[in-house]
């Protein structure tokens, strides 16, 4: 009689576990992080090692920028500003983010910290994509207006767009605590950007939408430029005029008088100017910065103007995988970046040595 009932007892308490495992993870029965499965453990390692490495490589362009008295003028405070933001997001959200995986997308650690995770989290993603912009638009203006865009104007210009930058991420990021939607629900234990409409819509346009046109744009113009600049390429040769020379003779020693007319020279060089050459690896800097930047963050965006105005939804796991494809942005863009720059290579190089 008592071993049917302790089959009974111990079958309905590995029931309840495995519901309460399921339920926990927030994924249901077919749970991409399933409890100890050595795929969930392995996803959740390789997340770990990308908060990690976003810092350190952010931290590097950080310590090299101050480090470098050469670095400390445009374009480098562009990217000292790219450089802060992209570090907030490794050390303030995602690791936040990250124990909001492991407890299955549930909240629980109170509506204050939920309401500065998301802040952090709308403010620094915010910066980082303007930050982007930034850099892109003063690489376009340095290549297509190089003569009227001066030292002192650039200077001018990139302060003013980073004071821009990091003010309209702070009006973005701030405005649900004042009343535009909630971010936090104690009965769902859920912890997310406003589902308000039209906070939805203010906020995707003013983090994404616009800055996306803004960097589409600009990289159009770039090529233009470029494809102008190649199409009027000449090949010229040189071409001297006839001279004219007179001889003229004297008793003492013979006298020539020559007269030459002017000579038309044009000649082109075989290869690239340094500066041709300068502009080209910028202006591809810039495209893979943006095409990045693209491929990091619409799947996001689209999914967070669609959602709240059809008031649909997607599985949790789409909404992870969106998310942190979204977060890995902020570790290319320091590689993007040194990648195509030599100082950077060199100051870094430099950073270890001494290090030694």
């Amino acid at each position: 009689m008592t071993q049917p009932n302790v089959s009974l007892v111990t079958a309905n308490l590995s029931g309840a576990w495995a519901r309460a495992g399921s339920d926990d993870l927030g994924y249901g029965a077919g749970n991409f992080y399933r409890p100890f499965s050595v795929f969930s453990v392995l996803t959740l390692t390789l997340l770990a090692m990308l908060v990690v490495a976003t810092f350190v490589w952010n931290l590097l362009v950080l310590l090299t920028i101050l480090r470098v008295r050469t670095f400390h003028r445009v374009p480098h405070n562009l990217v000292a500003s790219m450089a802060i933001s992209d570090v907030m997001v490794a050390a303030l959200v995602m690791p936040l983010s990250l124990v909001h995986e492991l407890n299955g997308r549930l909240w629980k650690l109170g509506r204050v910290l939920c309401q500065v995770w998301i802040s952090f989290d709308v403010l620094c993603c915010t910066a980082s994509i303007w930050n982007v912009t930034a850099i892109a638009l003063d690489r376009y203006w340095s290549i297509t207006r190089h003569l009227e865009y001066t030292l002192k104007t650039r200077k001018r210009i990139s302060n003013v767009m980073i004071a821009l930058t990091w003010l309209l991420s702070s009006v973005i990021s701030l405005s649900p605590l004042f009343g535009w939607g909630e971010t936090y629900s104690e009965e769902g234990m859920e912890c997310q950007v406003s589902q308000e409409p039209s906070y939805t819509i203010f906020s995707t346009f003013g983090a994404f939408y616009l800055p996306l046109c803004v960097v589409l744009f600009v990289y159009w113009k770039i090529y233009k430029a470029a494809k102008f600049r190649i199409g009027s390429c000449k090949t010229n040769t040189i071409t001297p005029m006839a001279e004219v020379i007179e001889v003229k003779e004297t008793s003492r020693q013979p006298q020539m008088v020559f007269t030459v007319r002017h000579a038309t020279v044009t000649f082109q060089t075989d290869g690239d100017t340094w500066r041709e050459q300068k502009e080209k690896k910028a202006a591809l800097m810039v495209g893979i910065l943006i095409g990045v930047f693209v491929l990091c963050w619409i799947p996001f965006f689209l999914t967070e103007l669609i959602i709240p105005l059809c008031h649909c939804d997607i599985p949790p796991i789409w909404k992870s995988i969106f998310l942190w494809l979204g977060y890995s942005n902020s570790f290319f863009n320091p590689l993007i970046y040194t990648a195509f720059n030599k100082n950077y290579n060199n100051a870094l190089r430099n950073l270890f040595s001494r290090q030694r």
